[in-house]
C-alpha cells in the first residue's frame, strides 16, 4: 500500500493581544485625567497621583509585553531588556537632588559637583560703601517682608537691574540678613553646616564657621532653613539639626552655642528645625516643638544661658513674630497643629487654637498683623487661610475668634504681605489678591510657583521659583507685573533681601547681589 504525505499547511504565528495594552492605557489616561480635574487638590497632591499612575500604568504594559503580549520572543526579549537597561542607567548617572514645589523630581549627573568661594588667607574688611542699610533678620526689619523704601525705578527696560556679582553657594534654603556692608546666610558644605559672612559689594567671603552637621532628604533637599538674626555686632544662627549658635559678626568668632534637640529634650522634626531665631531685647527666641513645656525657648543673649521655656505643641516650621495684639505684647508661633501666643517677657502661655487639616499640611508662611486685634494664619495643602480677632474673656484671659475662613490664599511656604485692606500672596504658586473684609478672592493669576517676595513701599519685588526677578505694582484690581528679569536658571525658594539698592538673592546653588535703578 502506497504511504501518502500530507502536506500540512504551515502553523501561522499567534496573534499579538492588543486589548490589554488598551485597556491599560485607557484606564491610565482616564484616571489621569479625573485627577487633574480635581480644582479643590492642590498641585502636590494631583502630581503625586498623576506620577504614581504613570509609574504603575508603565508597570503593567511592561508586564504585558513580556508575557502577556504573544510577541515573538526575539522581539519581545530584547525590547524588555533594552527598557530594564535604560532604566538601570538612568539610576546610575542621575540623581534626585530635589523637587519643585509642585513635587516635580529634579535630576542632576550624580559627577556635578559645584566649587564653592573660600575665605581669604589674610582676613579682609568689607568694601566701603554708601547706601546700604540694615535687613537684620528674616523678613526684614519688621520681620513681615513689608519695607517703607527705597522708591524703586519701575521701568526697567530703560534701567534694568545689575547683577554686581553672581556665585556659587553652599546648599541651603536660608535667606541673607544684612548689617554693616556685611551679608550673612546659612549653608551645607559637605559634612559641615556653615554660617558665612559675605561682603556685600563684592560677594567676597569674609569668613566661615563651620560645624559638623548635615541635614538632606531627597524631597526636603540639603543644609540649614533658618535666616541668620543680627543684633549688637552678634549673628545668631540655626541649623537644621537643632544647633542653635551666637557668633562674633566682625570675625566669625563662636560665642556659644546650644542643642535644641538636647535643651527641649526632642527629635529633629522630617523637615529639619526652619525657625528664624528672634531676638528680642536681651533674649533670642527659637521654635523647638519639645514637651515638658519646651516649645518655645529663650536664651540670654550674652551666655546663651536658658531664659525660659513654655508651651507643649508639636513644632512647625515656621518662625515666631512678635506683635502686639488686644493692647498685650506676645509672641505668636504657628505650630504643627496649633497657633500658640507667649508672653513677651516671660514666655508664658497667653492663648492657644487649634488650626489646620488634622496636621496632613505644614505651617511655614508667618501670621500676618492686620490691625489691633487681629492677624492672619495660612497654609497651602488645601488648607487656606482664617481671619483671627483677639479679644478678653470676662475671666480676663486672650482667646481669638474666627472672622472669616477662605480657601482663596494658600500659602505653602512663601510669606504673604498685607497692604491697604488685602492680602497678596502665593496661592499655591499663583499670585492672588484676598479681601480682608470677608477672604473673598480680587484675583488670581500669574503661575510664579513657589518663591518669595518683598513689599517695598507699592512695589512687590517677586522671585520666582523658576529664578526669575518679578516687578508688580499689585492693587485690589489687578496684579499690574511690570517687568521681569532673570537671575537663576534652578529652583528658586529662598526669602530675599534688600539693603538699599541692593538686592540679595539666592537658592541652593547660587547666590546674587542685584542692582536696582532708584527713582529720584
Amino acid at each position: 500500500m502506497d504511504a501518502t504525505v500530507a502536506t500540512q499547511p504551515a502553523k501561522s504565528p499567534p496573534r499579538i493581544r492588543w486589548w490589554p495594552a488598551c485597556v491599560i492605557a485607557f484606564a491610565a489616561v482616564a484616571a489621569i485625567v479625573c485627577v487633574r480635574l480635581q480644582g479643590d487638590w492642590p498641585f502636590q497632591k494631583r502630581n503625586l497621583w498623576t506620577g504614581q499612575m504613570v509609574i504603575i500604568a508603565c508597570g503593567l504594559l511592561l508586564v504585558w509585553w513580556t508575557f502577556l503580549s504573544r510577541v515573538p520572543k526575539r522581539v519581545r526579549l530584547p525590547v524588555t531588556l533594552g527598557v530594564l537597561a535604560m532604566l538601570i542607567a538612568m539610576v546610575a548617572t542621575f540623581r534626585i537632588r530635589g523637587v519643585s514645589g509642585d513635587l516635580i523630581p529634579i535630576l542632576e549627573p550624580r559627577w556635578a559637583k559645584r566649587e564653592l568661594p573660600a575665605v581669604a588667607a589674610r582676613p579682609l574688611p568689607p568694601s566701603v560703601a554708601s547706601g546700604f542699610t540694615d535687613f537684620p533678620q528674616f523678613l526684614g526689619p519688621g520681620r513681615n517682608a513689608v519695607l517703607a523704601g527705597p522708591k524703586l525705578d519701575p521701568d526697567w527696560a530703560a534701567h534694568p537691574p545689575e547683577i554686581l556679582w553672581k556665585q556659587k553657594i553652599g546648599a541651603a534654603w536660608s535667606g541673607f540678613s544684612v548689617a554693616g556692608g556685611r551679608a550673612f546666610t546659612q549653608e551645607q558644605r559637605g559634612a559641615e553646616e556653615c554660617v558665612s559672612c559675605y561682603d556685600l559689594a563684592t560677594g567676597r567671603l569674609l569668613w566661615l564657621h563651620a560645624d559638623a552637621a548635615r541635614y538632606f532628604t531627597a524631597i526636603g533637599g540639603e543644609g540649614p532653613r533658618a535666616t541668620p538674626a543680627l543684633s549688637g555686632g552678634r549673628v545668631f544662627t540655626l541649623g537644621a539639626t537643632g544647633l542653635l549658635n551666637c557668633l562674633d559678626a566682625t570675625t566669625g568668632k563662636l560665642l556659644w552655642s546650644r542643642s535644641l534637640v538636647s535643651d527641649a529634650q526632642t527629635t529633629m522634626p522630617g523637615w529639619g528645625f526652619a525657625s528664624s531665631p528672634l531676638v528680642l531685647e536681651d533674649k533670642v527666641i527659637v521654635c523647638a516643638g519639645g514637651s515638658m513645656r519646651k516649645s518655645l525657648l529663650a536664651y540670654r543673649v550674652t551666655d546663651g544661658e536658658p531664659a525660659w521655656g513654655a508651651g507643649a505643641a508639636e513644632i512647625g516650621y515656621t518662625s515666631p513674630v512678635v506683635t502686639t495684639l488686644a493692647g498685650v505684647r506676645q509672641i505668636v508661633v504657628f505650630n504643627q497643629m496649633e497657633l500658640t501666643a507667649h508672653d513677651a517677657a516671660t514666655g508664658a502661655v497667653l492663648w492657644e487654637y487649634p488650626w489646620g487639616n488634622g496636621g496632613s499640611e505644614q505651617h511655614v508662611a508667618v501670621p500676618v498683623t492686620v490691625g489691633p486685634d487681629r492677624f492672619v494664619v495660612s497654609a497651602g495643602y488645601g488648607a487656606g487661610a482664617e481671619l483671627l480677632e483677639l479679644a478678653a474673656k470676662p475671666n480676663g484671659r486672650l482667646a481669638p475668634r474666627s472672622v472669616w475662613k477662605s480657601k482663596r490664599l494658600k500659602a505653602k511656604f512663601a510669606n504673604f504681605v498685607a497692604s491697604d485692606g488685602f492680602l497678596y500672596g502665593l496661592d499655591d504658586g499663583i499670585l492672588a489678591c484676598v479681601d480682608l473684609k470677608d477672604g473673598a478672592q480680587r484675583w488670581k493669576e500669574g503661575r510664579y510657583g513657589h518663591g518669595q517676595g518683598l513689599l517695598v513701599g507699592e512695589n512687590y519685588l517677586l522671585m520666582s521659583e523658576p529664578g526669575e526677578l518679578i516687578l508688580l505694582r499689585p492693587t485690589s484690581a489687578a496684579p499690574n507685573e511690570l517687568a521681569r528679569f532673570r537671575v537663576f536658571n534652578a529652583k528658586t525658594w529662598n526669602p530675599i533681601a534688600l539693603s538699599g539698592d541692593r538686592l540679595l538673592v539666592r537658592n541652593d546653588q547660587e547666590a546674587a547681589c542685584v542692582r536696582l535703578k532708584v527713582a529720584k
